[in-house]
């Protein structure tokens, strides 16, 4: 069962990575000092994820679409990112978004509704 699966994520994963290339969204234009701002907030943000994940292909679409430059973790080929995951988050599920405050303390995030959603509370243009 395991071979199984480990063989449909080589055939699917290249297709759902050109999906990814080929739906890649517009990215929204803000003014310079806005950007720089949006910027300055990706930096305590870090995204663990495997590329071929469906639900982080998502969550990384709409950082895309929010014109995000948030750090990217391969939790899958990574031993070391995988198990920085596992120690500090508690858990090697992807996608997960760490989110470190002012005073270093850091937020696990998971589940790709709810990082997405507070990536639109964020940064949505006009924030």
């Amino acid at each position: 069962m395991k071979t199984f699966f480990k063989m449909l994520r080589v055939i699917l994963g290249p297709v759902m990575l050109l999906k990814e290339r080929l739906t890649r969204p517009q990215g929204v234009v803000r003014a310079a000092a806005e950007q720089d701002r949006v910027d300055a907030a990706c930096q305590k943000l870090v995204l663990y994820q495997f590329n071929t994940c469906p639900f982080c292909i998502k969550v990384r679409q709409e950082m895309r679409r929010l014109s995000l430059t948030v750090a990217l973790r391969d939790a899958q080929h990574s031993a070391e990112n995988r198990q920085v995951l596992l120690a500090q988050g508690g858990s090697s599920k992807v996608p997960c978004l760490k989110i470190t405050n002012e005073h270093g303390n850091a937020k696990w995030l998971y589940d790709s509704t709810a990082i997405i959603q507070y990536l639109q509370q964020q940064f949505a243009v006009g924030k």
